[in-house]
């Protein structure tokens, strides 16, 4: 059995893969703006924290601690999406998009880093609209930019670390979310938020992995 730290985990692939953890027998904290009532029916703990407040941020490694909670595996999963046209994306624009995708998820494994046990794992969720060789999708320039940034930092601090605790990241395809269907009304992702749950914890508990530092691509329900 893991303790599994799950951010943004109201909805969509976080709220999945809280669900699928707890189904198979893990400890399982949920952090998120907004506190999904249905994650604590599950007995799913859960936090009220905004990853961009970093007294939010502090409070929650305060309380972790003072009850002895350690981390085994860290799914930064919170994120943000603004789709609009690069000649209308303004700076406060690039703000919002970073300050969750980048500056958030950074400052919430550099707090967590000491109550993640050394041979755990840090899985930081990206897309593969961030990938260098990916298909690159308009519109996007804040958020794939800021995923681009997250893939950096993931092998910079792979490197830093040296596997006490791993560093990877999983680059998604499209999955059926909320967040997806309001940037492309009309666009149908093939895979749903339970089904890439799945295929992330089997990456995230496979007790073979010793990985680090590396950006797999997760599309189509395929690790490549």
């Amino acid at each position: 059995m893991k303790t599994i730290l799950v951010s943004g985990s109201s909805s969509g692939i976080g709220f999945a893969i809280c669900e699928e953890s707890k189904k198979q027998g893990h400890n399982v904290i949920g952090i998120s703006r907004n506190i999904n009532s249905q994650a604590i029916e599950l007995g799913i703990r859960s936090y009220s924290v905004d990853v961009t407040n970093q007294n939010q941020i502090n409070e929650l490694v305060n309380n972790l601690t003072s009850e002895n909670i350690t981390i085994d595996i860290l799914i930064n999963n919170a994120g943000l999406l603004i789709k609009d046209k690069f000649r209308d994306t303004t700076d406060d624009t690039f703000k919002k998009v970073y300050d969750v995708n980048v500056f958030g998820l950074a400052n919430l494994t550099r707090a967590l880093l000491p109550i993640i046990n050394t041979d755990g794992q840090v899985i930081n969720i990206s897309s593969i609209g961030g990938v260098n060789t990916s298909k690159k999708f308009p519109g996007l320039s804040a958020y794939a930019s800021s995923k681009g940034a997250l893939i950096t930092l993931t092998e910079v601090l792979a490197e830093e670390y040296r596997s006490r605790p791993r560093f990877n990241c999983l680059a998604l395809g499209s999955v059926k979310t909320k967040m997806l269907a309001e940037a492309f009304p009309g666009y149908e992702a093939k895979i749903t938020p339970d089904e890439m749950a799945k295929q992330i914890l089997d990456f995230a508990f496979d007790q073979n992995n010793t990985r680090n530092g590396e950006i797999i691509t997760l599309d189509k329900g395929n690790l490549e």
